[in-house]
């Protein structure tokens, strides 16, 4: 879908004709617009290609008629698999206008678009406006890192209640979001870093304040992005450690029933046999032998549990202990 904009007095507003200075915004790209954009607009195919690539990196390239810079833009869509991802995005700058690809919608050009919310923006100043475009998607970069953050914390509230595989498979998905972040944003600082160093777009006193801020946001992000992706490796490792430990005890207990279940089934066995055994006829002593079985398979359970009970009492943390001596007990009532 292509899209044609023009700065008015009171903001951007939307054409139908191509003019000077205007801008034209194509996203949700099908090959009718791809065609369009070779044919008409003399953008090189190959440029066309990295831009559709959805693992192509950020850089910058100087071409005869037009720069063509590629930038990575974070995208969220529920409908996926993994909600929060980065795409690249095109921005093609002619002598006479701007032209800006993307495969997707994505908030920071919907911020710009719809919702007005970079001050002072405007599409006349082509500098500006590829400083202010890099600044808004640092700025939906912390947003959405957030984002990530807050559900974090949810699926680690839920985990603590029933450890369940939906919960980990949310959280693995959270944690391939905050790689594609990660490695996105690096490589928007390192185009920033080329864009203050390289001859061939030259800001001005005041630009160049602009895209020392972009920077300061950028990185701002990459530390974000770092420091929740610790958090969120550290969860999932302790949680796949509760896991292992569940799964420990749950067997423990197995294996023990099946021991003192075991007892009078092999008692009981040696009677069912066609052979000749001591006091089989006699139904008496059969039975003190039967009875005798299951008491010593009682007692044996009994000691088991208690033994495991002594250990979960030496397992106590301190703290707990000094809740337990902390807490109020009544004196004996005198007679």
């Amino acid at each position: 879908m292509i899209t044609i904009y023009i700065q008015g007095k009171d903001g951007i507003i939307e054409t139908e004709s191509v003019i000077k200075g205007c801008w034209i915004n194509v996203r949700n790209v099908d090959k009718d617009d791809l065609n369009r954009l070779e044919h008409k607009f003399g953008i090189d195919s190959e440029l066309l290609t990295d831009i559709m690539d959805i693992d192509e990196q950020a850089r910058l390239e100087k071409e005869d008629e037009y720069t063509g810079i590629i930038v990575r833009i974070p995208i969220y869509d529920d409908s996926q698999e993994i909600p929060f991802f980065t795409m690249p995005l095109g921005i093609i700058l002619f002598s006479d206008k701007i032209v800006t690809i993307c495969q997707k919608s994505s908030d920071a050009l919907d911020d710009i678009l719809l919702k007005n919310r970079v001050k002072g923006f405007s599409i006349c100043n082509q500098n500006t406006f590829v400083l202010n475009l890099l600044g808004r998607a640092a700025f939906t970069f912390l947003k959405f890192l957030k984002e990530v953050n807050k559900r974090t914390n949810t699926i680690k509230d839920e985990l603590q209640r029933s450890i369940r595989n939906n919960e980990l498979i949310q959280l693995l998905s959270l944690q391939k979001s905050l790689v594609y972040f990660t490695t996105s944003i690096k490589s928007n600082e390192l185009l920033l870093e080329k864009l203050q160093k390289s001859p061939i777009i030259r800001f001005k006193e005041e630009e160049q304040e602009l895209l020392e801020d972009v920077l300061i946001e950028n990185r701002q992000a990459i530390e974000m992005a770092n420091i929740y992706s610790s958090i969120l490796t550290g969860t999932m490792d302790a949680f796949a450690s509760v896991i292992s430990n569940n799964l420990s005890i749950v067997m423990k207990q197995l294996t023990i029933i099946s021991i003192v279940m075991m007892i009078p089934t092999l008692i009981y066995s040696f009677f069912g046999m066609n052979v000749s055994f001591p006091f089989r006829t006699d139904s008496v002593i059969t039975a003190f032998i039967i009875m005798g079985g299951s008491l010593f398979a009682s007692v044996f359970g009994a000691i088991l549990l208690s033994t495991r009970h002594r250990q979960s009492k030496k397992l106590l943390t301190p703290r707990d202990k000094q809740r337990k001596r902390s807490q109020p007990f009544s004196k004996p009532s005198r007679p």
